[in-house]
């Protein structure tokens, strides 16, 4: 069997044939957070494969049910035809003359990222993949929330509308599926009604508002006592005196380093429940630092969605959040 090297050789002078005279990309499919692996079987059910699976595998903080980090699925070299090579993001990986670990943008089709590993043997594959690992990973992501913010911005709501991001001067891109439940000027709600699905009585929620910027040290120690605090005000259950959204007591949050609009920002995964009352699912919260107006800006995306799985509805709350420009 030809070594996986001959793919890319052939991927070189396919794309060096492509120009704006000749060929248009096709349109790249697939699912939001699935990754198409080209390998060999026997490495597939191998180390490499083992390796793979583990590291894609990986579950994702906060959510309810078990929900690994990326999907995979596997096709041998020879069934990488042009069906196959419409996929949005794929990952080529396999035993080759000389080692080399690189990422092509764009080159069956737009948009679509390709990652390439080579080694000279099963050993040297799973190494460097290693090696790459967390770059592999956030290169698969950013991928599908550029081509998510890239969607939505097809279908823009039209930001002058909101008094609350007007006052805050704070710019999204968040599709018009999302309707308003709350907009006072100092805080946004938005609501997008899940529609199919056993998930129909569910919904995926935007919440944007800010805070003044005391301490910047104890910021991410805060998160959780502000979100508590902004949930009780503005984020009534059936009974407003005495339910109102919390954060899940039980589960303690996750907080990451992030970055957004260039700005120094916590990343916040978890679960919120209303208090005195049943409903519960999981958060993503996003506490930029602006310096230069003396507060916390604070996006913040919750799901409901009993019975299903919540994934790919945290994800979309993610690519909303990561459009973020604060003037």
């Amino acid at each position: 069997m030809k070594k996986l090297y001959t793919l890319f050789a052939i991927t070189v002078l396919l794309s060096s044939c492509v120009g704006k005279d000749k060929f248009v990309l096709r349109t790249s499919i697939g699912k939001v957070n699935k990754v198409m692996v080209v390998t060999k079987a026997s490495d597939w059910t191998g180390i490499i494969g083992k390796e793979i699976r583990n590291s894609f595998g990986e579950l994702m903080v906060g959510l309810p049910q078990p929900e690994s980090l990326l999907t995979v699925s596997q096709v041998a070299p020879n069934g990488f035809g042009n069906m196959m090579k419409v996929g949005r993001n794929i990952l080529v990986i396999g035993v080759s003359d000389k080692e080399e670990y690189f990422v092509r943008n764009n080159v069956y089709a737009q948009p679509q990222t390709i990652i390439y590993v080579y080694a000279k043997d099963d050993e040297g594959v799973v190494k460097l993949f290693k090696k790459h690992e967390k770059e592999i990973i956030k290169t698969f992501i950013q991928s599908d929330i550029n081509m998510t913010q890239n969607l939505f911005a097809k279908n823009k709501l039209d930001d002058s509308q909101f008094k609350t991001l007007q006052n805050l001067g704070i710019s999204l891109t968040i599709h018009d599926k999302f309707k308003t439940v709350d907009d006072t000027g100092d805080f946004l709600w938005l609501r997008h009604h899940l529609t199919s699905g056993i998930a129909k009585t569910g919904s995926n929620n935007i919440l944007v508002y800010s805070v003044p910027l005391e301490d910047e040290t104890q910021v991410a120690d805060s998160i959780v006592a502000v979100r508590n605090r902004i949930g009780k005000k503005y984020i009534p259950g059936s009974e407003p005196e005495t339910m109102y959204m919390i954060t899940e007591e039980a589960y303690t949050p996750f907080t990451f380093d992030a970055t957004i609009d260039g700005k120094k920002a916590y990343e916040t995964r978890g679960k919120w429940e209303v208090q005195n009352d049943f409903m519960a699912g999981p958060f993503l919260n996003y506490t930029v630092v602006d310096k230069k107006n003396n507060r916390l800006v604070i996006f913040e995306g919750f799901t409901y969605a009993p019975s299903v799985n919540k994934r790919a509805f945290l994800f979309e709350l993610e690519a909303i959040a990561k459009s973020m420009r604060i003037k």
